[in-house]
Order: structure tokens, then C-alpha cells, then sequence
């Protein structure tokens, strides 16, 4: 076994050395770093979620017409202030209803809409048109709904005078203010 040498200079033993107890926490503190630097470049962040919106181009000159669609299954739904939604189908004398964001809402005929295409072999079409004083919010909430109903074809255009006019008569019909 090793023997600890506690002589003096002279040679002499003198009593046992105190030995420090104290411990170094350098290399502790180092490690902790680095573990702390491991696992935050490692842990995956709450990603946002965002829907793949694909807008269409603007048609050129010489571009031909777009196709006809079927107006027994393309709906117009006009978003309006106080979270209402105005919807109607086609275009000669059309027949507008109102509607909120509940599921018992647009949700319910949506889902009508898409069950009828379906039977008709057609795709249920969206025409979604905010108005001005729609909020960002009512967006996203109709887009949110297109994909729970599994919608494939929408739209988002601008509110021509005409969509105005048609919803200026149901309201001044039916005394809805504002």
C-alpha cells in the first residue's frame, strides 16, 4: 500500500495533513450547460399551424373562359359584421338564407352542400365573398369549416355590387339592422 509522506522539510513527521474538503464544481456546472444547450436545440417548438392556401392567377387576354359550373351545387356565402353569413345559390332570383359559424350553422349545410354534390357526382362549390366589414377572424373560421367539411373547391372573390344588392333586399325584407 502507497504511504502519504506528511514529513517536513527537515525530515521529521510531523501530524497527519489535512487534506481540504472542498469539492470543485467546475466540471458539474459545465456538464449542467451543456445539457441545458443539448435539449433546448433538440426540442421541437410548438410549430405553428397554417392552412395551404393556393390562389388562382390572374387570367391573361388570350387565356379561354373558365368552365361552367353546376348551380345546383355552388353556393355564395357572403360574410358579414356580428359574425352572420349570408348564403344563396345561383345567380337569376336567387333565395338567401342567414346563418352563423355554429356547427348546427354553415357547418350543417355545408355538409348538405358537399352530400348533394356528391350525389350529383359534382364537386360542392364555395364561392366565399367577405364584405368590409367582415373581420379576419370570419375568414379563417369559413376556411377552417371548408376543410371540417371536407369542401375540395372554394373560393375566395370580392363583393361585387350585385352580391350587395341581393343582400341589402333580404335585409331590408326580412328588418335585419345592423
Amino acid at each position: 500500500m502507497a504511504e502519504l509522506d506528511t514529513s517536513g522539510k527537515d525530515g521529521k513527521k510531523k501530524g497527519p495533513k489535512k487534506v481540504s474538503t472542498r469539492i470543485d464544481m467546475t466540471p458539474m456546472v459545465d456538464l449542467a450547460f451543456l445539457l441545458v444547450t443539448f435539449f433546448m436545440l433538440t426540442t421541437t417548438f410548438s410549430k405553428p399551424k397554417t392552412m395551404l392556401l393556393s390562389m388562382p392567377e390572374k387570367p391573361k387576354p388570350n387565356d379561354p373562359p373558365p368552365p361552367k359550373v353546376d348551380e345546383r351545387v355552388t353556393t355564395t356565402v357572403v360574410l358579414d359584421k356580428n359574425n352572420r353569413i349570408f348564403y344563396y345559390r345561383g345567380v337569376e332570383s336567387p333565395e338567401v338564407f342567414t346563418t352563423d359559424y355554429s356547427a348546427d350553422g354553415f357547418r350543417k349545410m355545408a355538409m348538405e352542400m358537399v352530400a348533394k354534390g356528391k350525389s350529383l357526382k359534382r364537386d360542392a362549390v364555395f364561392i366565399i365573398k367577405p364584405t368590409e366589414e367582415s373581420t379576419y377572424k370570419n375568414v379563417v373560421d369559413i376556411l377552417d369549416e371548408m376543410k371540417i367539411t371536407d369542401s375540395k373547391v372554394y373560393a375566395i372573390q370580392q363583393l361585387y355590387p350585385q352580391d350587395k344588392e341581393i343582400i341589402a333586399r333580404y335585409k331590408q325584407e326580412n328588418n335585419i339592422t345592423d
